[in-house]
C-alpha cells in the first residue's frame, strides 16, 4: 500500500468554536470532514501560545524541550530544526511543502521557512495560502507530500464589515451576553467563515484530482480564541482545542472520541501508522490504540505550560480526566496584560476592572462539577489528596523533561522583543534587558 500524502492544515487561535463542536458558527466544509473521518472532542495544546504550540506539536515534545519558549516573531527560534516531523518523513521518501505560515522562525510571518528544512516554499503570503496549496495538490507530486497549510484566520483583525448579525451571536464562556461581546463574536464567526472556506478550496483539490483516498488530512489549531481569559491561559478555554482527521482506514468512519489525546501525540501516531522508528526525543503517545477502537483511553494527564507571549508568564498546568491544576511561578497575583490581544472584550472587561482582579498562583479546578473553571478548590480539604496528586504529577514531569523553569527564572534571548508585564497593550514592545 503506497505512503499516503499528509495533508496539515492549521489555524490560528480558533480553539474549538467551531461548527462540528456544536457552536453556532457555520463552518460546513470542517463539519463534512469531521463526518468523514475522527473528530477528537478532548484534544489540548501543550502550550497556548503560538510558535511553542506549533514547535510542540510538530517535534513531538514539551514546547521547553524544543526550546520554543516564546514567539518567533518575537526573535525565539526552535533549538533543533531537525527534529521537526518533516525531517523524519524525509528519511522514508516524503517531500516537504509549505504554504502560509509557519510561525517557528523569522522575525515576521513572512520569511524563516528556509530555516526549517522545507524542500518547497510555495508561498508565505498569507492571503494566498490556500490558492498555492489547492495548486500545489493539483500538480501531483511524483512522492508522498507532507503540505503545511498555515492560515492567519482567526487571529486577531477580524473584519467588521460582513452579514453575520450581532443580535443573534451568542459570546462564549466565560463572558458576559452583550452588545459589544456580541459584535465582537460576530467578527470572529465572520472570520471563521473565510477560514472554512479557505479549508474547503484546498479539500477541493484532493477530491479533483483523486487525490483523497490516499491522503491523511489533520486539521486543528494552535489554542482558545484571541479573547482574555483564553489564548494565553492554562484552562480549557485555552488549551483545548479542535482536532480533526480524516483518511485512509482507521481515519476513516464519522467517529467522535473522547479520550484525551495532546498535540505531541500526533508525531508518533505518524510513525506508528508509517512503521517508522520513533526519535528517542518523543514524549507523546501514539493515538493508534484508540483510532483502531482497541483503547477508550491512552492517557491519565495532559501537561500545559507558558513560557513567554509577549511578556513573561510562566505558568504549568497538568489535566487528568477530572481535575485541573494550575500554578503560576512570576509571584504575581494580577493578569498580564500585554498577553491579552487587544479587542472590543478586552477593553469591556478593562472597563468592568478586569485588571484589578486577583489571580491565585494555584488553582484546583474539578472539571466535571465547575468546566469553565471559575470554582478554586486549593483550599478544601475534601481535595487535598487529589492536590497532593496533581502537585506530584506536574513536579514528576518537569524533572522528567528537565524543565527550566525548575532552575529559577527561564532567560529570554538576548534580541527578543518583550513587552512590560505591568503595561496594558502587546504593542509596542520593548527590548529585552
Amino acid at each position: 500500500m503506497p505512503k499516503p500524502n499528509i495533508l496539515y492544515i492549521h489555524s490560528h487561535d480558533t480553539g474549538r468554536c467551531l461548527q462540528p463542536y456544536g457552536h453556532a458558527i457555520p463552518t460546513p466544509n470542517l463539519q463534512r470532514l469531521a463526518e468523514r473521518g475522527v473528530l477528537f472532542r478532548r484534544a489540548y495544546c501543550a502550550a497556548p501560545t503560538c510558535s511553542p504550540s506549533r514547535a510542540a506539536l510538530l517535534t513531538g515534545q514539551a514546547a521547553h524541550s524544543a526550546g520554543m519558549l516564546g514567539l518567533a516573531t518575537r526573535h525565539f527560534r526552535l533549538r533543533d530544526f531537525s527534529e521537526h516531523i518533516i525531517h523524519t518523513l524525509k528519511r522514508v521518501g516524503y517531500t516537504s511543502a509549505l504554504a502560509g505560515f509557519q510561525h517557528l522562525s523569522g522575525r515576521r510571518y513572512h520569511g524563516g521557512a528556509a530555516d526549517i528544512g522545507y524542500d518547497q516554499v510555495l508561498t508565505e503570503d498569507l492571503p494566498r495560502a490556500h490558492i498555492a496549496a489547492a495548486d500545489y495538490i493539483r500538480s501531483k507530486p511524483e512522492d508522498p507530500f507532507w503540505l503545511t497549510v498555515g492560515f492567519f484566520e482567526t487571529h486577531r483583525r477580524f473584519p467588521t464589515e460582513h452579514d453575520v448579525n450581532p443580535d443573534y451571536a451568542l459570546p462564549p464562556a466565560p463572558f458576559p451576553d452583550t452588545p459589544n461581546m456580541r459584535q465582537d463574536m460576530a467578527n470572529y464567526i465572520a472570520m471563521a467563515q473565510i477560514l472554512d472556506d479557505k479549508i474547503g478550496h484546498v479539500l477541493s483539490a484532493l477530491d479533483e484530482t483523486g487525490q483523497r483516498e490516499n491522503t491523511l488530512v489533520i486539521y486543528t489549531t494552535d489554542h482558545g480564541l484571541a479573547f482574555p481569559e483564553m489564548k494565553c491561559n492554562l484552562t480549557d478555554h485555552g488549551i483545548g482545542v479542535a482536532l480533526i482527521m480524516d483518511g485512509p482506514a482507521p481515519f476513516k468512519g464519522r467517529r467522535v472520541i473522547d479520550g484525551m489525546v495532546s498535540h505531541i501525540d500526533i508525531f508518533p501516531t505518524l510513525c506508528d501508522l508509517l512503521a517508522i522508528d520513533r526519535p528517542d526525543w518523543l514524549q507523546g503517545h501514539s493515538m493508534l490504540p484508540l483510532l483502531n477502537g482497541e483503547r477508550e483511553s491512552i492517557r491519565d494527564e495532559i501537561f500545559a505550560e507558558v513560557n513567554y507571549h509577549v511578556a513573561y508568564e510562566p505558568k504549568r498546568a497538568v489535566r487528568t480526566e477530572r481535575y485541573k491544576y494550575i500554578r503560576r511561578y512570576d509571584g504575581r497575583r494580577s493578569p498580564v496584560l500585554p498577553n491579552i490581544d487587544d479587542s472590543i472584550t478586552k477593553s469591556e472587561w478593562l472597563e468592568a476592572g478586569y485588571a484589578e482582579r486577583e489571580i491565585e498562583p494555584e488553582r484546583l479546578y474539578d472539571t466535571w462539577l465547575d468546566p469553565v473553571e471559575r470554582v478554586n478548590l486549593i483550599d478544601s480539604v475534601e481535595h487535598a489528596d487529589a492536590l497532593a496528586d496533581l502537585r506530584a504529577r506536574l513536579e514528576r514531569w518537569m524533572r522528567d523533561t528537565d524543565d527550566p523553569l525548575l532552575r529559577g527564572h527561564v532567560p529570554a534571548p538576548p534580541e527578543a522583543e518583550l513587552n512590560d508585564p505591568d503595561g496594558v497593550s502587546p504593542r509596542p514592545p520593548m527590548t529585552a534587558p
